[in-house]
């Protein structure tokens, strides 16, 4: 089995993703989905975990092999970020949404090399606002950013648009047509739910 597979048959079993296509979730932006998807969950499950690290891991080698120092974003890509920096025996940071209003008012904890070549870790991507303000972030402080990588993604238009609009790319473990396929498979939803679910990712603000 895939890690792709693995991870949303994983995802499904403990509910850090649920799929309600009749009883749509609302977002804290407002915007109605059928999916609800709470990664931190995995936190709870040392199996499941290591699992992610390994795929993560296997991203990284494929895509980045040249990856000096892992960042995660705050604050759910935080432990991932840390899990996979003490696998590959790397530096880690992480990124703030913001910087702090005392101290040093940093907004990256942990320092890097100048030019180092960084490979940031968030949890889930839904319009990818947040993990393009870290790698934006990163940019200024002087980073390399090679690339994003992500557990789950929502496979949104706009979130595709921001990091083409920024060159940067974006690898994740799992998708949500892969989740749905899993969910089917798996009898969780219905076939005939399929199609209202592919419809969303399509166009999400027609279930508004």
């Amino acid at each position: 089995m895939s890690y792709s597979a693995k991870v949303s048959k994983d995802l499904l079993e403990i509910g850090a993703v649920s799929i309600q296509p009749n009883d749509p979730f609302t977002w804290t932006s407002g915007m109605k989905s059928p999916i609800y998807c709470d990664n931190r969950i995995t936190m709870s499950y040392p199996e499941i975990r290591n699992t992610i690290v390994e795929a993560f891991v296997s991203i990284i080698n494929q895509y980045y092999p040249e990856v000096e120092v892992i960042a995660g974003t705050a604050t759910a890509g935080i432990p991932h970020a840390a899990w996979i920096a003490q696998k590959l025996n790397l530096p880690m940071v992480y990124i703030r949404s913001s910087a702090k209003k005392h101290g040093k008012g940093k907004q990256i904890e942990g320092t890097f090399e100048p030019d180092a070549k960084m490979v940031i870790i968030e949890d889930l991507i839904s319009t990818g606002s947040s993990v393009i303000n870290a790698v934006q972030e990163a940019r200024r402080e002087g980073a390399e950013v090679l690339g994003v990588a992500a557990i789950f993604t929502y496979e949104l238009d706009i979130s595709t648009y921001a990091f083409d609009e920024l060159q940067v790319t974006l690898k994740t473990i799992t998708t949500y047509s892969e989740m749905i396929q899993v969910a089917l498979e798996s009898g969780r939803i219905k076939d005939s739910d399929r199609t209202s679910l592919m419809e969303w990712k399509k166009d999400p603000k027609s279930w508004q």
